[in-house]
């Protein structure tokens, strides 16, 4: 059977959006082309003709991962002229956050991944990073790219960390912390 170019379009969408949370939820390494494939409602059979390999697929996952969090970040910013980066940390910083890894940064879910491969999928991190970066340095009353990356760096490190320790209290207090030191560094009282 026959498929359209715009159902072929909306498939490949779906398959990069379903790949976008089950990379961030299972990691590069954790889903494989079958069943990625099955979560999005299509047959293996249809993946190399639409993406050259997974590794392609996971750049582009990546990609589209920091597309929802640049755009989610703009709008925290635009909700809060007064305290933009105390919002963005507040939001980050967040148990809902912790608990959403299949929702929430590419970067704390797929850094590793992302180091050891290199390549597209190192480039579409940087891409990211550097969006991400450039909305804190705009948010910031002095508008330093420096700070913008410690803080970048401290929120993905202080949200790396949470989610690796297997402990409640002690997530919930790194994340406390680091939203503390963030809003001071912010706010210009650090």
């Amino acid at each position: 059977m026959r498929v359209s170019k715009e159902q072929t379009a909306r498939n490949r969408d779906r398959v990069v959006e379903t790949g976008a949370r089950l990379f961030r939820e299972h990691g590069l390494d954790g889903i494989g082309i079958a069943d990625l494939m099955r979560a999005s409602g299509l047959t293996h059979g249809g993946f190399y003709g639409q993406f050259e390999s997974k590794e392609a697929l996971a750049a582009e996952c990546i990609a589209r991962s920091f597309v929802s969090s640049v755009a989610r970040w703009q709008r925290i910013v635009e909700n809060a002229p007064d305290a933009p980066i105390r919002a963005l940390a507040e939001d980050y910083l967040s148990l809902r956050h912790l608990n959403a890894i299949e929702h929430g940064c590419a970067f704390t879910a797929l850094a590793p991944d992302a180091a050891r491969r290199g390549g597209p999928i190192a480039v579409e991190m940087a891409a990211g990073m550097q969006a991400l970066a450039d909305i804190l340095r705009q948010a910031l009353p002095d508008g330093n790219r420096a700070k913008a990356l410690a803080l970048l760096s401290q929120m993905s490190g202080a949200m790396t960390l949470a989610r690796s320790v297997n402990d409640p209290a002690l997530a919930q207090e790194i994340l406390e912390a680091a939203r503390a030191s963030v809003i001071a560094q912010g706010e210009g009282s650090a």
